[in-house]
């Protein structure tokens, strides 16, 4: 197992990509802190994860945490390497959306998003860096997303911080690579999770016809690329951003 015994925090992973991620990181072998917002959607996820596969259970920690909460974030980085000594990964893959046109988005609409998808990602990333410095290892990975390549309509705060990501994830991997710490950035494209549901449906479906392999992805699909990244199957990949998109924007 590619991830045997290693320690993952992963943000946002309640449910869609997130839960997916750690559904895969488990079988992997991985010990997996389940870090999401809401306590009982944590409890839930923790539950469905322990209930799927009777052996990971002490494998798994909750971890209920805001990510634009500094004093959490440090909190629930003391209480994983209070369990398990060490961090050896990080997806950041929590975010939000609050779709408007430019003309009609409110101060709190974008300042919302950039706080959970741009400044979280800052703040918790910088948490955990602390930690891998002292051993000289780990890897980061954040979730972009294809709008932050090329863009959407009504998603000017929402493109901003997938974009913003990529410009993390280039610049921490110059900074970090010299200490052994990895920094990838993925970019999916539409994928079968509840955040599509603020999408009209027939703006949706004219996403899919754009698609070449004719269909949204999975979340299983952009997990199996997150574990690839948090291998060493990956150990030369440093400041990459993958595209996993069907090909949307041929």
């Amino acid at each position: 197992m590619r991830l045997q015994d290693r320690v993952a925090i992963i943000t946002g992973a309640a449910g869609g990509i997130g839960l997916a991620t750690a559904r895969r990181f488990l079988a992997e072998g991985a010990r997996v802190v389940v870090a999401d917002i809401s306590p009982a959607r944590v409890a839930a996820a923790c539950e469905e994860l322990a209930t799927a596969d009777e052996g990971a259970g002490e494998r798994i920690l909750p971890g209920v945490v805001d990510v634009t909460d500094r004093v959490a974030i440090d909190a629930l980085v003391a209480a994983v390497v209070a369990r398990w000594g060490r961090i050896d990964v990080l997806l950041n893959n929590a975010g939000i959306t609050q779709d408007a046109r430019l003309v009609k988005m409110s101060d709190a609409q974008f300042d919302q998003v950039i706080g959970v998808n741009l400044k979280g990602v800052f703040e918790f990333t910088q948490a955990v860096v602390r930690v891998m410095t002292e051993r000289r290892a780990g890897v980061i990975i954040n979730a972009s997303s294809v709008v932050g390549l090329y863009g959407n309509f009504g998603q000017t705060n929402y493109a901003a911080t997938k974009a913003g990501v990529i410009g993390f994830t280039k610049t921490w991997a110059r900074e970090l690579g010299p200490q052994g710490i990895r920094v990838a950035a993925v970019c999916p494209g539409f994928v079968e999770t509840p955040i599509l549901k603020s999408i009209p449906q027939p703006v949706l479906q004219k996403m899919v016809d754009k698609v070449p392999v004719g269909r949204l992805g999975k979340p299983e699909e952009i997990a199996a690329v997150y574990a690839f990244l948090a291998s060493d199957d990956a150990s030369y990949i440093n400041g990459a951003v993958i595209e996993v998109s069907g090909g949307i924007m041929l």
